[in-house]
């Protein structure tokens, strides 16, 4: 990164705001924004560079959780620059390519950060395009595209046909920023970076595989969203498909970005689609009751709040393995977690009393809040003959790193996309291939006579529907992370 140039659209939005300032600044004070780097905002206000330094610095001061050296701020507040255009007219584009010349030394290296509505994805790849500002004479040119990535498959593939006409798949970096996340990253390290567990990882050990991502809150002011989305094109198309990834992928030949890739891909793809009438056997959608009062829910909305999906993967290592997959908002706790439980011991030899209800062992990742590792085995209660009692292994990641050792998942991913690794970023077949499992699901779910949602109450974790889901398997949801009611 000897000159590069970070050119944000949108940056008078929530996300440049909350997120990515302060990720840029942080990974400036750390030192590793090396060169020489300069940051444009492009926006249609009319700000002055002052404008945009001061805006910025109030972002970092009210949402940013370490602490501003103020040296460090006065040398990185002199690189941020703003242009005012508009993202439909490419003479705004042209007038952005006169004054990114005027500001930079050649060559500069460019990465375009595209936080805006995915309605704008389009018209400014388009205009970068023609204004000649994609080409690679004068450095490498990358562009960060923010999700969601289509609501469905037919709009996903149109998406990318359209970006592929101006780019080239590498130049594209599709940001999920749960990909980000420190504890996310530990996964891999936690299956293939210790031996205990791989021998294991398969279903002749494993009984199922639990995935929560649960939100305490409701929709915080983004019913114009989130009525036209729901749970699971919000959460299930990205976060938590990515997660099951992870669990279930093959070691990659190396840590290479598309040897990675390709290991995702392969999971998705045996991925068992489900039909028209399998599809309530093996989900359930809900509604926190409420909802259609919120303030900007269309009346009598069926937006589904919550959603628990009963997947399986048809591969050698996890063919009969269930993935229970659940996400909602309105939710007990804030928390996400992934639960892997190991079968029972085929025969306990020990005097039992009768009816003793035995635990079988769980590995459970805590991505957040408290993140860590809780391994949960049997031991012998003293002064019985046999009785046993369930036991944690925990390893607390504030324990060992100290309380703000975790990064904000956005630092990673910026560095990442400015040093070229795209191994934490979605490849546009990943996208699809996702709404292809996910678009049967969501169909079958848009007839309310035919599918009503379930209701539950705020504050809980659900409907009674989603724990028959796993009772009619001999299941139950577990809380791995904490002792959850």
């Amino acid at each position: 990164m000897d000159r590069t140039t970070i050119v944000i659209f949108g940056i008078s939005g929530d996300l440049a705001q909350r997120k990515l300032i302060p990720a840029l600044f942080n990974l400036y004070q750390k030192k590793r924004l090396k060169g020489d780097f300069k940051i444009v905002g492009f926006a249609g206000r009319s700000w002055s560079d002052e404008e945009l330094r001061k805006i910025a610095r109030e972002g970092i001061d009210k949402f940013a959780g370490y602490q501003v050296n103020d040296d460090k701020w006065h040398e990185f507040k002199n690189r941020l620059y703003y242009i005012s255009g508009k993202f439909q007219e490419e003479s705004s584009f042209t007038n952005l390519a006169n004054q990114l010349e005027s500001l930079e030394d050649k060559p500069a290296n460019r990465l375009y950060y595209l936080a805006t509505p995915p309605s704008f994805f389009t018209n400014i790849i388009d205009n970068l395009g023609r204004t000649g500002q994609i080409d690679e004479e004068n450095g490498w040119r990358r562009v960060v595209i923010e999700k969601p990535f289509g609501t469905d498959l037919e709009s996903a593939k149109k998406i990318n046909h359209d970006i592929l006409k101006v780019l080239r798949e590498d130049q594209i970096y599709r940001i999920d920023h749960y990909l980000g996340k420190e504890t996310v990253q530990n996964i891999l390290i936690a299956r293939f970076a210790n031996t205990i567990f791989e021998p294991v990882w398969n279903r002749n050990y494993i009984s199922n595989v639990q995935i929560t991502v649960a939100e305490k809150v409701g929709l915080e002011h983004r019913a114009g969203y989130y009525d036209t989305v729901g749970v699971v094109r919000d959460m299930f198309q990205n976060h938590l498909l990515q997660l099951l990834s992870l669990v279930a992928m093959e070691p990659p030949a190396s840590y290479k970005a598309n040897d990675q890739r390709d290991e995702k891909v392969k999971v998705l793809k045996a991925v068992r689609r489900f039909t028209h009438d399998e599809v309530k056997k093996y989900s359930v959608l809900g509604q926190y009751r409420g909802y259609k009062e919120e303030e900007g829910v269309v009346e009598n909305s069926q937006t589904p709040t919550y959603a628990a999906i009963q997947f399986f993967i048809d591969n050698w290592r996890w063919q009969g393995v269930p993935f229970y997959l659940r996400s909602g908002k309105m939710m007990a706790e804030k928390m996400s977690e992934i639960v892997i439980q190991f079968k029972c011991p085929p025969h306990l030899m020990f005097p039992l009393p009768e009816n003793y209800k035995f635990t079988s062992n769980t590995l459970s990742l805590c991505l957040q809040p408290d993140e860590g590792i809780h391994l949960k085995f049997e031991t012998k209660v003293p002064d019985t003959i046999a009785e046993t009692k369930s036991v944690d292994l925990e390893y607390h990641y504030k324990d060992v790193f100290g309380e703000k050792s975790i990064p904000e998942a956005y630092e990673r991913l910026l560095l990442d996309a400015l040093l070229g690794d795209a191994a934490l970023f979605t490849r546009s077949d990943r996208s699809e291939i996702a709404w292809e499992i996910l678009d049967p699901i969501i169909e079958a779910w848009q007839n309310p006579n035919e599918n009503p949602l379930a209701i539950y109450e705020q504050n809980s974790w659900g409907p009674k529907e989603a724990d028959e889901l796993l009772n009619n398997q001999e299941h139950s949801w577990i809380h791995g992370c904490g002792n959850h009611s």
